[in-house]
């Protein structure tokens, strides 16, 4: 327990984070009992404007949350008319025929959508319910019980200096407490990762595996629009550099999301992932469909990739892990919303069952089964060994070996190679520099590709610069001591963002420069620090990127 006091509210159940996990959940519990009391804390300074996903949804989570979705009218207006994936070359594409693939990897039937929209009008159905939703709420901390068991939440608290101590408008906050705590935090969540670490959830599971996404909204010429269409590729510009791939995705309006994804267990640590997306779009193929449009919006995020083998226990004494809290993004589909919507299902199904019993506070270990054996499970289970092959063997041994064993299991139900480990952490997966050479990018030429602070200016991110940073150093000496040396400093090229900065000065030694303003809350640096001396942790309410349509 904290030893500022503070007032306190309780409630049912607790959820942390308004996204599609935390109100699937929320939806869920009033609609088995309408009676309970269930609050929504989400640090955005509204609902959606820290979502940020591809995305197309398959829409089985909505279905089974809101049956009558349509009728209602849900932003998920565009099916998916056209589905195309390609092998790229520096001046060309190779399509890889769809009847290749199994039937679960192809993308009829889904919607392509705005989740931050979408996360917005089910915000609306669930305040019709009366579920109470508090934007701008960061959570800062957990609150324990006397056993040891999480009762809650502080969220709300404001003022800090940047020191840390009270400043002249300094509000404490106030103490959510319920009968549950659901921690739908997104990826790398801060009070998730303590939960992990306090309970050992992570004990019998595989080690959790990363990706960084950057993605633009485009507006396009008209005559070059296909709305409906889907696009993904591999290959170009990485290569054998890292794994990860592109979107392009048509929606409506004449916009493209144009995304681009780099798996964070790269190990030339002269990566720099944000480069390679704005190299991307200068492919002959991505260059000809933007010709003659603009970029109108800018957003990065961390991806969970770890899969079926890399899931921690979701339950806990007095709450669960919802959604990319635990991990539950499917790689090859580059999906996770329909799961982060049924787990939300599930953990509802789960604490109501158990309010009713009386209870409170205690594991929710149906939760937990039901994840692992239901729908969720089946999912992630089936392509658990594409992404360690990937790792381990590269992009042919994943396209030929992983296709083999998505097919296997999609028609038997096994896998001849069982399940294989991801190995070492992101993080341990960073080379030292004397075994690489830096790669020299082009220079973006500010009509097709961008420089970062540019592009951070169309996430309207915004920090308030009188509080503490929010993104700790274990040790302020490491970054210059050990990671410039050893690795090159690698934090100022993975931050998609430009938060990391090695000033050198003539005649100084060189300095870490942290601009936390710039931060998009994607926590790359919480996971691919080589060092790991970085902790991402929430700013004050509200702060943060203000994503309009991602």
């Amino acid at each position: 327990m904290s030893e500022i006091e503070r007032e306190s509210m309780e409630v049912d159940v607790v959820i942390v984070g308004a996204g599609p996990a935390g109100l699937s959940a929320a939806i869920r519990l009033k609609q088995l009992d309408p009676d309970l009391a269930v609050v929504v804390l989400e640090k955005g300074s509204e609902v959606g404007a820290h979502i940020l996903s591809g995305a197309v949804l398959d829409p089985c989570g909505l279905d089974k949350l809101i049956p009558d979705w349509k009728d209602k009218g849900a932003p998920v207006t565009v099916p998916v008319r056209q589905d195309r994936f390609y092998m790229l070359g520096e001046g060309g594409a190779l399509r890889i025929p769809n009847s290749i693939m199994p039937p679960f990897m192809h993308n009829h039937g889904n919607y392509i959508v705005s989740m931050g929209n979408v996360c917005r009008w089910m915000a609306e159905q669930a305040e019709a319910l009366g579920v109470e939703i508090f934007p701008g709420m960061a959570c800062s901390e957990l609150v324990y019980g006397e056993d040891g068991t999480v009762k809650g939440v502080v969220a709300g608290e404001m003022g800090k200096q940047s020191d840390g101590t009270p400043g002249p408008n300094y509000e404490p906050g106030m103490e959510l407490l319920g009968k549950y705590v659901f921690l739908g935090e997104g990826v790398r969540g801060s009070l998730s990762k303590e939960v992990i670490a306090t309970f050992d959830l992570a004990k019998d599971s595989d080690v959790p595996k990363f990706g960084i996404g950057m993605k633009e909204i485009w507006e396009i010429d008209p005559a070059k629009h296909r709305e409906g269409s889907v696009t993904h590729t591999m290959g170009w510009p990485l290569g054998g550099n890292a794994g990860g791939g592109s979107f392009v995705y048509h929606l409506d309006n004449n916009q493209v999301y144009v995304g681009f994804v780099v798996h964070l267990n790269y190990e030339n640590p002269y990566l720099y992932p944000y480069m390679e997306f704005q190299r991307f779009k200068h492919h002959p193929m991505i260059a000809e469909l933007l010709k003659g449009g603009k970029r109108i919006a800018y957003g990065a995020r961390a991806i969970s990739e770890g899969g079926y083998q890399s899931i921690p226990k979701t339950a806990f004494p007095g709450g669960v892990l919802l959604g990319c809290s635990a991990g539950l993004v499917n790689v090859p589909r580059i999906k996770g919303n329909h799961n982060a919507m049924l787990s939300g299902l599930a953990a509802a199904e789960a604490a109501v069952e158990a309010i009713r019993a009386g209870r409170a506070g205690d594991v929710l270990e149906e939760y937990d089964s039901t994840l692992r054996s239901g729908p969720v499970g089946r999912d992630l289970k089936r392509v658990r060994n594409v992404k360690p092959m990937w790792s381990k063997w590269g992009l042919g041994a994943s396209l030929t070996l992983g296709g083999f064993d998505m097919w296997t299991n999609a028609l038997f139900g096994v896998s001849l190679f069982g399940t294989l480990s991801h190995g070492k952490t992101d993080a341990a997966a960073t080379g030292k520099a004397s075994k690489f050479k830096p790669i020299d990018y082009p220079k973006p030429d500010g009509v097709l590709s961008f420089d970062r602070l540019t592009n951070v200016s169309y996430a309207m991110t915004n920090h308030e610069e009188s509080q503490p940073s929010h993104l700790r150093l274990g040790d302020p000496s490491i970054p210059i001591s050990v990671n410039l040396p050893t690795y090159a400093e690698p934090a100022q090229r993975y931050c998609p963002a430009g938060v990391y900065e090695v000033v050198e000065e003539a005649g100084k030694p060189p300095r870490f420069v942290v601009n936390f303003q710039n931060c998009v809350h994607c926590k790359t640096c919480d996971i691919k620090d080589p060092s790991q001396n970085i902790t991402w942790v929430t700013p004050q309410g509200g702060d943060g990127p203000n994503y309009p349509n991602m």
